[in-house]
């Protein structure tokens, strides 16, 4: 049985998913303004939402910290960019291809 975690690495722009701590996937992404920055810390996914609508794209991912989530995006062209307001911006097809792999209660680590 796989034990799925995330680290998001703000410096590279990059979701990874690990699997016993072994890299197995890594994905690019969009990250916070300097104004509305990323939250660093540890975070759990709480709930899942497919076609939340606005601006989320095709699947949210909740974390613990209010407010904030991995989602995708209706804006292709942000992915690598310092765009959102502090949520983890995802292509579509990779925050679905991730959302059916981590389950709810999978830790999230939001680091530089």
């Amino acid at each position: 049985m796989p034990n799925y975690r995330i680290i998001v690495d703000l410096s590279q722009r990059m979701l990874y998913l690990l699997d016993n701590n072994v890299v197995v996937r890594g994905f690019p992404v969009g990250i916070g303004t300097m104004l509305n920055q990323s939250p660093e810390g540890d975070y759990t996914i709480i709930n899942k939402q497919a076609n939340p609508g606005g601006p989320f794209g095709a699947f949210w991912m909740g974390l613990s910290k209010p407010h904030y989530g991995i989602h995708g995006t209706n804006n292709p062209s942000s992915i690598g960019k310092r765009v959102s307001r502090g949520c983890i911006r995802m292509y579509n097809a990779d925050v679905l291809a991730l959302k059916s792999m981590v389950p709810i209660g999978t830790r999230v680590t939001i680091r530089q």
